[in-house]
């Protein structure tokens, strides 16, 4: 059981997923949030959904011209090309950086 400290106020101060987590499992794997933008019909960004598929990483697609403008994309990442691939908040770049970032 997972047992909280008392604390004056909100009973559910220190209660979040990873306080958990540590508690029970201190070596646990974090799952990986990974976001990605494309644009239908885009070869690069089927290969970068490849590439995470083939890495077990499951990922939320953000599609350009449907979801969302390329302006919006132009301020997260600083570009309007795609795919732009994000790993745990951090910009990876397109196919060819997320094929590099996982060679690494």
């Amino acid at each position: 059981m997972f047992i909280e400290p008392p604390v004056p106020g909100d009973p559910f101060e220190v209660s979040d997923a990873e306080t958990m987590l540590n508690y029970i499992n201190p070596e646990a794997q974090r799952p990986q949030l990974v976001s990605i933008f494309t644009k239908p019909g885009c070869p690069f960004c089927a290969k970068a959904k490849s590439l995470l598929s083939d890495r077990g990483l499951e990922y939320h697609e953000l599609v350009l011209g449907k979801d969302y403008k390329a302006s919006f994309l132009q301020g997260v990442a600083g570009t309007t090309t795609v795919p732009q691939v994000f790993i745990n908040g951090q910009l990876i770049g397109g196919s060819d950086a997320l094929e590099a970032h996982f060679s690494a």
